[in-house]
């Protein structure tokens, strides 16, 4: 058996202390399968007295992250600081520099800067390896980088927040408001105390950056991602879903079309016969539609210490067997520019609740401004008169709620502003698309 790998890591939280207990008690089996023995020689933390159930004894500490990826005793630089710039970025660069290997489960770094990373780490004859970045521990970087390279990919979407899948899957069974899922949510501990990143469909967004540079070939373009988050999901919405035959997800989608690529999260409705519906609480889903392999469907969990430390170690043992491939499948210089697609009509239609005023007219003018922007309804349903009493005391505004056939967005966000305008609604219309999976 040859030299032993040797490892800094730095980041001692949930999946960094995960990565370490893996090492632990597989310590035998993985020097068997990576051909060589694979040990933490250095690591780094804020805070070096923390307790974190793991035995680090034998293990030197290293303040400075940058001081660690540089260390001349490690190999492989392991980054779980987080962060889409400053020490963590700062460090991988370091690395790289020094010839050193990096394996890392920092999405927003890789989003923001994955291609220029890619291009610093052939530079220097390493490779940068992120499984664990992406939908925790399902292995979809490697099914694409590796597993789906006959192919041309057409589509690559899924479920990829466990906290947001949580709380539609409680809010679906329990019939209760998105305000209070997410503090039980956060009592938890699926949500953070500052939840914005996971509800408001960032952290989406940035693994699905990723799997669009992965799947298309394209460098990596987080501000080209349309972003939406599930705060304005309502018991309303999720009952009108059910009767129509859906169940609401916060799905992120990419497709390749033939004027660039669109990349999109937001909620959105499924047909409940699908297998996408079906993913419940905090697992994670990605459907990947290949020209000759067809669909192809991974669900698992999506986060977590063991899950996430899991596709940590994969990476790290492919290192260990000598296997450096181009970061996202092919090297820096044939990946694209990005190219956003432009704006076509979306094929599942979509679903429009009002709150309307029940008074003369009130109908023919919004049934005016969708014509007027050539909108086909598909059907309406009048809904029960909602709780809060109308303007002036008058009648509770009763519900109403449309499926429009294939249209554009634009066209339907025009719509919604002149009706909103007209002050026929009590609130703020809501607007879901309804995919065709």
């Amino acid at each position: 058996m040859t030299d032993k790998l040797k490892l800094g890591l730095a980041g001692i939280g949930t999946v960094g202390s995960g990565l370490l207990r893996l090492i632990e008690a597989r310590g035998k089996s993985l020097s068997t399968r990576a051909g060589r023995p694979v040990e933490v020689v250095a690591v780094s933390a804020r805070n070096r007295r923390k307790k974190r159930g793991v035995d680090l004894s034998g293990v030197r500490f290293v303040k400075d992250p940058i001081a660690l990826a540089t260390d001349p005793e490690i190999d492989v630089f392991v980054e779980l600081i987080g962060g889409e710039s400053g020490v963590a970025k700062e460090a991988v660069e370091a690395a790289f520099r020094a010839g050193k290997h990096v394996v890392t489960a920092n999405k927003a770094l890789l989003a923001h800067h994955g291609a220029s990373l890619a291009a610093l780490a052939e530079k220097n004859g390493v490779t940068l390896n992120f499984e664990g970045a992406v939908a925790g521990g399902i292995p979809v970087v490697k099914v694409i980088r590796e597993g789906l390279q006959g192919n041309e990919i057409s589509r690559v979407y899924g479920i990829l927040n466990g906290t947001c899948n949580y709380i539609l899957t409680l809010m679906e069974r329990e019939g209760r408001s998105f305000a209070d899922v997410l503090k039980e949510a956060q009592a938890e501990g699926y949500a953070e105390a500052d939840p914005t990143f996971d509800i408001g469909g960032f952290d989406t967004a940035h693994k699905l950056a990723l799997l669009t540079s992965l799947a298309f070939g394209t460098r990596t373009k987080f501000d080209a991602v349309y972003v939406e988050g599930i705060e304005t999901i309502t018991p309303a919405d999720i009952e009108a879903a059910d009767d129509l035959g859906y169940r609401i997800k916060l799905l992120g989608v990419a497709l390749r079309t033939d004027s660039g690529i669109e990349q999109r999260v937001h909620p959105t409705m499924v047909p409940k016969d699908t297998a996408i519906a079906e993913v419940d609480g905090v697992s994670n889903c990605v459907a990947i539609d290949g020209d000759f392999v067809g669909d192809v469907m991974l669900i698992g969990p999506g986060a977590g210490g063991g899950p996430t430390a899991s596709a940590v170690m994969s990476d790290i043992i492919d290192i260990a067997r000598g296997q450096i491939l181009p970061p996202f499948g092919i090297t820096t210089k044939h990946m694209k520019p990005y190219k956003k697609a432009q704006m076509r009509a979306h094929e599942g239609g979509y679903y429009i609740r009002l709150s309307v005023y029940d008074r003369p007219g009130a109908f023919a003018a919004i049934a005016q401004r969708m014509a007027t922007q050539g909108i086909s309804i598909e059907s309406i349903v009048q809904r029960r008169p909602e709780v809060a009493a109308g303007r002036r005391g008058g009648p509770p505004p009763t519900a109403v709620v449309m499926v429009t056939h294939q249209t554009t967005e634009d066209a339907v966000r025009k719509a919604l502003v002149a009706i909103e305008r007209d002050g026929h609604v009590a609130a703020k219309p809501q607007m879901i698309r309804i995919e065709k999976l």
